[in-house]
């Protein structure tokens, strides 16, 4: 420690110079024979001088150049290790590239390779605590299921539904699910890991795997060298040309020859949870190694020199009993005392209105950010987590941005404005192309509108249905055998409906978006 310690702005130190110019200022001028060597001779001088009595008293001018003196040295930086920048999260992003070719529902792992695939990510989610996770799946094509989000039971729910069916495209191309999962990690703000969770990697990403950008790669092989057949949706079981059943083996050798020519860690699934914990360490190791490569720089510990600095300068006032108790009671505050700069007065002083909104922010106090906010973007944000969804939409209405739309569509949907919402999020995209999230959300808000209107026509259609009531089949049967108050129907039970069947939204968005690639 003691031999990286430096000064971050070392020319700063040449303003020492000033407080050594205060003490030698002062001691000529406090001195009484060089004041009166020119008018009164010395053999009389020094028989007219009156030494003071006592020991010798602490001078302003002694403390003056101190506290210039510790404030020199502060601002010049003095430092001795090192700190993550600013404004990054702790918590390693990973992406999870799930493969959904057909061959992922052999059933030499029971009950099939997917739904074991569907528990390792449960595991996966509970060990990361919370942490940022995005999910990609790909077949013959690759598409983004969800963005980063530290949201566990949406996780959860998307990764669920996860199922060969819903893929546009068979096949498996590799290459293009990482070229997905960097994209999905370009939204964050660090280095992230991806990982691979497949029975197999072809030879033509080999290449890709190669050139891999900033980001960690990981593989989690599924399955059993031994293979099993291959179920289809129907109930049956996949067949050759020759009308024999495919069984489909997971190739290790080739996953060892991924690792030897790549050097991306290879795992192949467990019945314990060695591969989790094999993944959280790597991901942590990663995480850290990127961070100490890139963005660590030296922590500047001059502001801890400002504490004696302001005690120091109390003392520079005129003596007596106020001045000295009030230079205690700033002295036992600072010291024993937690200060809460809103309950000291002091945040007005040092922190500028948004900087005490953040503050709040992070502390959970939304209503109380939203009240010190400036900014309309983090004021909105602020309201939408205290839940005042009509108030953030009129934040975010003062900014004209793809953000500000997007925010807006996400506080409609909560409004059960499902109209509004689609148009918000088709402004979010018309500002910025291509925007995933929004893409999403989109497609959510027209499936709830679409819902919504096909509940009002069905009730036109009966007159005698009752106006605040919507009724639904019975599993499948015909007829109205349910009834549900409209009047009860909160926008979190239109998401909830919309979730009952997942898989068939993602199935929808995945062909829109495979067509759309088509050239």
């Amino acid at each position: 420690m003691i031999e990286e310690f430096h000064f971050l702005r070392p020319w700063w130190l040449l303003a020492l110079l000033l407080p050594v110019g205060i003490v030698w200022l002062a001691s000529r001028s406090s001195d009484i024979r060089n004041r009166w060597k020119d008018m009164i001779s010395p053999h009389l001088l020094e028989n007219l001088i009156v030494e003071a009595s006592g020991g010798t008293r602490l001078r302003p001018s002694w403390l003056l150049a101190a506290v210039l003196a510790l404030t020199t040295i502060g601002a010049a930086g003095p430092t001795w290790e090192r700190e993550a920048p600013p404004f990054v999260e702790d918590t390693a992003p990973l992406v999870l590239a799930v493969d959904l070719s057909p061959t992922m529902d052999a059933i030499d792992l029971t009950p099939s390779r997917l739904e074991r695939a569907k528990l390792k990510i449960k595991d996966i989610i509970a060990e990361r605590q919370g942490a940022r996770t995005a999910v990609i799946a790909y077949a013959g094509s690759a598409h983004l299921v969800l963005p980063l989000t530290d949201d566990i039971s949406l996780v959860e729910t998307y990764t669920d539904a996860l199922a060969t069916r819903i893929m546009p495209l068979a096949g498996k191309d590799t290459t293009a699910a990482l070229t997905a999962a960097e994209r999905a990690l370009s939204e964050g703000d660090a280095a992230g890991t991806i990982v691979f969770i497949t029975d197999g990697v072809e030879q033509s990403a080999f290449d890709a795997f190669k050139q891999k950008t900033n980001n960690g790669v990981l593989v989690l092989g599924v399955g059993t060298a031994e293979g099993g057949p291959v179920k289809t949706p129907d109930g049956g079981f996949l067949t050759g040309s020759g009308g024999n059943r495919v069984f489909a083996k997971l190739d290790i050798d080739a996953l060892k020859n991924l690792h030897a020519l790549t050097g991306i860690d290879v795992a192949t699934i467990t019945d314990d949870d060695t591969d989790v914990r094999w993944i959280a360490q790597r991901v942590a190791t990663n995480f850290a190694q990127k961070k100490a490569e890139q963005g660590d720089r030296w922590k500047d510990t001059g502001w801890l020199l400002l504490v004696p600095a302001t005690a120091l300068f109390a003392l520079t006032f005129r003596k007596g009993w106020i001045v000295r108790l009030g230079a205690a009671f700033i002295l036992s505050t600072l010291v024993l005392t937690p200060i809460s700069l809103e309950a000291a007065g002091f945040a007005d002083m040092w922190l500028t209105p948004d900087q005490q909104g953040r503050i709040a922010f992070e502390r959970g106090n939304y209503d109380d950010a939203a009240s010190h906010f400036r900014d309309p973007i983090w004021r909105g944000v602020a309201l939408y987590r205290a839940g005042k969804f009509a108030e953030a939409i009129d934040a975010f209405a003062a900014v004209d941005s793809a953000e500000s739309w997007y925010n807006q569509g996400n506080s409609l949907l909560f409004l059960s404005k499902f109209e509004e919402a689609a148009d918000a999020y088709r402004k979010a995209l018309e500002k910025r192309k291509d925007w995933p999230e929004a893409t999403a959300n989109l497609a959510i808000a027209e499936n709830l509108l679409a819902a919504q209107k096909k509940d009002e026509q069905d009730q036109a259609q009966d007159p005698n249905q009752k106006p605040d009531e919507v009724k639904f089949d019975d599993k499948g049967k015909k007829g109205k055998s349910g009834q549900v108050d409209v009047a009860e129907q909160t926008s979190e039970m239109w998401m909830k409906n919309l979730q009952v069947s997942p898989a068939d939204l993602m199935a929808r968005k995945f062909a829109i978006e495979a067509q759309e690639k088509k050239p």
